[in-house]
C-alpha cells in the first residue's frame, strides 16, 4: 500500500473545495437552527453538538486512513462546533468580535507553529499518524472559529452585510488561487489561507439564504437551506466513496 491510500485525509481537488464550502455553509445555518428555532440555547446545543464530534473524531482516527463519509462527517461537525464556539464567546460572555478574531488568529498561528516544529512540516498530503492528524483537527477547529468571528466582524460590526461580507471574502479566496497559479504562492501556506476564507465565506452565503428579508436575507430559513446542503454534501460524499473505492481496485490490479 501507497503513502497516497495511508494519507488520513483527502487529495485536494475541486470537489473538495466544493463540499467544504457545502459544510462550512451547513454549519452556520445548522447551529442558528438548533440554537434559536429549536430553541436549545447555545449552551445545550454546544454540549450536544461536542458530544457528536467527539464520537466523530474517535470514529475517524480509528480508520487509520480517509473514509469519505467518517471524514466529512466530522468536517460538518467541527463546522458547526466551531461556529458555536464563537458565538458562545460573543453571545454569552460578551467578548467583542475583534477580540474573538484575534484570539483565534493567535491560537491557530500558534497551532501551526508547534505542528511545524514537532513534524517539520504542514501539508495535508501526509498525514500517516495520529500526531499529525491532531494538529489538523485543532488548526481546522480554529480556522472554523476564526472565520466565524471574521465573518460576523465584517458583516455585523462593520456593517456591511451578507452579500457585501460574501463578494469581499469571495475576491480574497480568488487572489489567493490567482497567487498559487500564477505567482506560485507556497502551496500549503495557499491551502490554509484558502481554507479560512471560506468559513466566513460559507457563513456569509448561509446569512443570505437562510436570514429574513428585513435582515438582507432571501428569508428561505434555516431548515431548508440546512436540509439542502446536507443533500449536496451527501451527494458528493457518496461519488467520493465510490470514486476511492475504484482508485483503490486500479491500484491493486495494476500492483498484480
Amino acid at each position: 500500500m501507497n503513502r497516497a491510500e495511508l494519507n488520513r485525509v483527502p487529495e485536494v481537488t475541486a470537489d473538495f473545495w466544493v463540499i467544504k464550502l457545502l459544510a462550512v455553509t451547513m454549519g452556520e445555518t445548522a447551529a442558528d437552527y438548533l440554537a434559536v428555532n429549536l430553541g436549545l440555547g447555545l449552551t445545550v446545543t454546544s454540549l450536544i453538538m461536542s458530544a457528536l464530534l467527539i464520537v466523530a473524531l474517535v470514529a475517524q482516527f480509528r480508520q487509520g486512513k480517509y473514509v469519505p463519509w467518517v471524514y466529512w462527517t466530522t468536517v460538518v461537525l467541527i463546522s458547526i462546533v466551531g461556529t458555536l464556539v464563537t458565538d458562545n464567546l460573543v453571545d454569552n460572555f460578551h467578548v467583542p468580535l475583534e477580540v474573538t478574531t484575534a484570539v483565534f488568529s493567535v491560537a491557530l498561528i500558534a497551532t501551526f507553529v508547534i505542528w511545524y516544529r514537532s513534524e517539520k512540516t504542514l501539508s495535508i498530503h501526509s498525514i500517516f499518524n495520529a500526531r499529525r492528524e491532531t494538529f489538523y483537527w485543532l488548526a481546522i477547529l480554529f480556522t472554523f472559529a476564526l472565520g466565524t468571528a471574521a465573518g460576523d466582524l465584517v458583516a455585523e460590526a462593520f456593517g456591511l452585510g451578507f452579500i457585501a461580507t460574501g463578494l469581499i471574502f469571495g475576491a480574497i479566496i480568488a487572489a489567493i488561487a490567482a497567487a498559487y497559479y500564477i505567482f506560485h504562492l507556497n502551496a500549503v501556506l495557499a491551502f490554509w489561507l484558502a481554507y479560512i476564507f471560506t468559513r466566513p465565506l460559507g457563513a456569509s452565503l448561509g446569512d443570505f439564504l437562510s436570514q429574513p428579508m428585513e435582515y438582507g436575507g432571501l428569508g428561505i430559513g434555516t431548515v431548508i437551506t440546512s436540509l439542502l446542503f446536507l443533500a449536496c454534501i451527501v451527494a458528493i460524499v457518496v461519488y467520493m466513496t465510490f470514486s476511492t473505492r475504484n482508485e483503490i481496485q486500479t491500484i491493486v490490479k495494476s500492483g498484480t
